[in-house]
């Protein structure tokens, strides 16, 4: 009888984990020695694109939630970390963007904050996977807010490099929102692509990029300072805290051969931030610290 009893509860203890298993979203972005679990709510998006696997869940935290191969991109609670430095600290430290080239960006957080800027003339977005944008239009539709209907938009879906390579536009910013070096977006990282980007800049143009968590991600880090300071006199990395990311400051990369871009008096940057209207995150003084890179980081860049 004990025996059964013993038999019984761990068949039902058995069923119960595994029925709690299946209601949370497990990353293993960093192998299995580090996972993060996120509790799915409800899944509001499943399918699997010519690409990769697409997954749009909601979490109690979070709200909703976008992962592609099982990664975690971008929440709705969140995002606005990511959105903001990496569209506000380059456009900002140019201060003369009129065309915006988009590398990614199914989401449209990115094309969203770019939108503020009214001296923006135009935007262009090329993204690989059509799937995942217009799951992110019906899913997440406060992300991009409108902005893929904004007149100054234009939406190619292409491969980013293949763009780079055969455009014959200049651009005064690029932006790289890329997942991380797997799938199809590997080839963002290569000597190759930002060799394209170079050549769609005009000359005192920037490109940034997401370039990971540097403290799990060290070999990115390292492999992007190297590969672009054989094309840009400017090199550099920034950081911001985006907490969907598990194991720290997030590395955002800055390559530009104008060296000025860099030094922007803060006033300049109060100035053009009472046109843009509030900010959740960024502001002139944590535009400028988030340059000041802890000694962790630039130890792993000697």
């Amino acid at each position: 009888m004990a025996t059964s009893l013993k038999q019984a509860l761990s068949a039902l203890f058995m069923k119960n984990n595994k029925k709690n298993s299946d209601n949370f979203f497990v990353e293993k972005l960093y192998g299995n020695n580090w996972n993060q679990m996120l509790k799915m709510s409800k899944v509001l998006f499943k399918d699997k694109s010519e690409f990769q696997d697409i997954l749009i869940f909601e979490n109690p935290v979070f709200g909703k939630v976008l992962a592609l191969d099982n990664v975690l991109q971008t929440t709705e609670n969140d995002e606005f970390i990511y959105h903001e430095m990496m569209t506000h600290v380059p456009i900002l430290s140019h201060s003369k963007v009129k065309k915006v080239l988009i590398i990614g960006g199914a989401d449209g957080g990115i094309l969203r904050e770019v939108m503020r800027h009214k001296a923006v003339e135009k935007a262009v977005v090329v993204e690989i996977d059509k799937m995942a944008m217009e799951a992110c239009k019906t899913h997440m539709p406060k992300l991009s807010n409108g902005a893929f209907s904004d007149p100054r938009a234009e939406v190619i879906v292409a491969d980013g490099i293949d763009y780079v390579k055969n455009t014959n536009e200049k651009f005064d910013l690029i932006i790289v929102d890329s997942t991380d070096p797997i799938g199809p977006g590997i080839v963002l990282f290569t000597k190759e692509f930002y060799s394209f980007c170079k050549k769609a800049l005009n000359k005192n143009g920037i490109i940034v990029t997401q370039n990971g968590v540097p403290f799990a991600q060290v070999q990115e880090l390292k492999d992007t300072y190297n590969t672009r300071k054989q094309l840009f006199k400017d090199n550099r990395f920034y950081i911001a805290p985006v907490f969907g990311y598990i194991g720290g400051f997030m590395a955002l990369g800055w390559a530009t051969d104008n060296q000025k871009h860099f030094n922007v008096p803060i006033a300049r940057l109060k100035k053009a931030l009472l046109d843009l209207g509030e900010m959740r995150y960024y502001t002139a003084e944590i535009h400028k610290a988030s340059f000041q890179l802890p000694m962790y980081i630039q130890n792993k860049l000697k």
